[in-house]
């Protein structure tokens, strides 16, 4: 099986993920000079945002961040992060799907 990534993410979006779970928690700055993240700090600070909007990372403040749940989910390719579904251990939908869940509502 492979992670299931949103069309709104990059590479580097996977890295970030892998070095936050890895250290517990990641510093815009830091993350930026490593050299597994080959862009500006900026564009870490924009992929971070992006990532905390998804739910797949929590800021803390002050340019940091932790990995959430989803995150976690996501990195162990149990997470489908275009569709926001969490998947069972052979890769289907756990749980309601998500137009099932909007017909809930």
């Amino acid at each position: 099986m492979m992670r299931l990534s949103g069309t709104w993410m990059t590479i580097w979006d996977d890295r970030i993920l892998e070095i936050i779970r890895k250290e517990d928690a990641g510093r815009v700055g830091d993350l930026a000079e490593r050299d597994a993240i080959r862009i500006s700090q900026s564009s870490v600070s924009r992929r971070c945002k992006k990532l905390a909007e998804n739910d797949l990372l929590q800021p803390l403040g002050n340019g940091v961040y932790t990995i959430t749940g989803k995150g976690e989910a996501y990195l162990n390719e149990e997470y489908d992060a275009e569709n926001d579904i969490f998947l069972n251990g052979n890769g289907s939908k756990d749980g309601p799907t998500a137009s099932e869940t909007s017909e809930l509502r």
